[in-house]
């Protein structure tokens, strides 16, 4: 009897949890993202114009090789593109990376804007040729247009409107690209270190990363600013197991290739992680809730009841949500023997690592590695790098961003966004304590599924609103 009373006094208690729940939920009044872009047609083509003149210039990067030259004959192109830029500002060249100093009327609060020239190879069948930089069907085509020639584009343009009025900046602003971005090259570490020669500690930084992205969450529709507030780890990491060898008639049991995938299949069925729900993460799906149906809405305006509920399925219906809570791991290369009857001497597999905050490098590796061991298998960590520091996701330099997106970008909601990818900011958190990940521009399906793919393009609709968040960017400092 008595056990019969806990059961429904425990049933009472899930029910009025529940109760309270809905009713918090049902006191939020639901909203609607109603940002679209509607510029100046003649503005909109200007833009698209330049961006296409900068995507028909290949600058595809390679790893290793000493492609100054290439960038040169880049820059050039922008001298034609930003003559303003060129003429007024003070220019910077380090081995094809650019920075650009415009003095302002205070030193104690830089701003950086930056993006990268660089593009990755462009491979497959496209629509429009990779470097056409064609205009057609209301985009700009090919090979950076989104990824981030447009980031690039926009800042400089910026740059440019405000010199041809005679503008100086309450701050001095800097404009920087690297051209090795892609493959986690050299070029950024260089303007760094040029900048820490010159004393400079910049109050923000923003980079590409976040971007106002297309219904961002399944059930969620409309544009939403999401702003990068910090990018997890990463690390390359190769598993070998060895044998004798020999001749696949007479297998032995455990060979190298089937510890191997062993060791795979523990990591791909097993929760090897731990899954937290980081604050950033938290206050995003807080900032979504209102625009969701009842259901989403439910859960993520009252995380304080689904929080372990949401742990335990986000992975399963966002990939990319499911990677803001916990390191993952992705194998995604493999080597073994050369003939089907030969049984490998040695054998590998490698994967790339993403470290979460709550989880780092180092507690991540030992995870792996321990599992590594119980399969009897080599690990070898090829590179690796931490998370970075988060921004201050209630302090006045990421409020600054908030307010520029509110102003230039009229019912769109701007909110925290972790960046489970890698961008050269990351190589800023060491001269700057506010370094932002957002591209103020419209990536919808079309544009994720194109970087790094084929048929990559952006809207140029969109641009001058990119043109203006810099604009705004820099004179926000005159309110300070």
């Amino acid at each position: 009897m008595i056990v019969l009373w806990v059961i429904l006094g425990c049933i009472g208690l899930v029910l009025l949890l529940l109760l309270a729940a809905v009713i918090r939920t049902l006191l939020i009044p639901g909203k609607q993202s109603t940002y679209r872009p509607d510029p100046d047609p003649e503005e909109a083509e200007a833009c698209a114009r330049k961006l296409a003149a900068m995507v028909r210039y290949e600058t595809v990067s390679v790893p290793g090789e000493n492609q100054q030259e290439k960038f040169l004959g880049f820059h050039k192109v922008l001298e034609e593109l930003f003559p303003l830029v060129h003429r007024e500002l003070e220019k910077t060249e380090i081995d094809g990376n650019l920075l650009f100093y415009w003095k302002g009327k205070h030193n104690d609060r830089p701003l950086v804007l930056m993006s990268h020239q660089d593009v990755v190879p462009a491979e497959g069948k496209w629509e429009h040729e990779p470097f056409s930089g064609d205009i057609a069907d209301g985009k700009v085509w090919g090979r950076g247009a989104s990824d981030t020639k447009c980031s690039v584009m926009a800042f400089f343009q910026a740059a440019e409107e405000l010199l041809a009025e005679g503008y100086v900046p309450e701050q001095d602003v800097y404009l920087s690209s690297s051209c090795t971005e892609e493959w986690g090259g050299d070029g950024c570490p260089k303007l760094v270190a040029e900048l820490e020669r010159r004393g400079v500690k910049p109050w923000l930084v923003c980079d590409e990363g976040g971007g106002i992205i297309t219904d961002p969450i399944g059930g969620i529709h409309g544009n939403f600013a999401m702003v990068g507030v910090f990018e997890k780890g990463k690390a390359d990491v190769r598993f070998t197991a060895t044998s004798g060898g020999g001749h696949a008639s007479a297998p032995p049991v455990h060979s190298p290739v089937a510890r191997l995938a062993a060791f795979v299949n523990e990591i791909e069925t097993h929760t090897v992680f731990k899954r937290k729900l980081p604050k950033e993460v938290a206050a995003m799906f807080e900032t979504l809730a209102p625009y969701a149906g009842f259901p989403l809405k439910l859960v993520f305006t009252n995380l304080w009841l689904f929080r372990p509920v949401l742990l335990k399925v986000l992975p399963a219906i966002s990939s990319q949500a499911g990677a803001m809570i916990r390191t993952t791991m992705a194998f995604t290369m493999m080597s073994g023997s050369d003939a089907c009857n030969v049984l490998p001497q040695e054998a590998s597999v490698s994967a790339n690592m993403r470290f979460i905050p709550h989880q780092g490098m180092e507690e991540s590796l030992g995870i792996v590695r321990k599992l590594a061991e119980k399969h009897g298998l080599n690990m070898e960590v090829l590179s690796a790098n931490d998370y970075t520091e988060p921004v201050d996701i209630h302090g006045e330099a990421f409020e600054a961003v908030q307010r520029v997106i509110a102003r230039t970008f009229p019912g769109c909601a701007g909110s925290p966004y972790v960046m489970t990818g890698a961008t050269d900011s990351r190589f800023y958190q060491k001269i700057c304590d506010n370094v932002v990940r957002f591209a103020p521009v419209i990536y919808g399906p079309e544009q994720m599924k194109g970087m790094h793919g084929v048929n990559e393009n952006i809207e140029y609709n969109c641009l001058p609103g990119a043109v203006r968040f810099y604009r705004n960017l820099i004179q926000d400092f005159d309110k300070k």
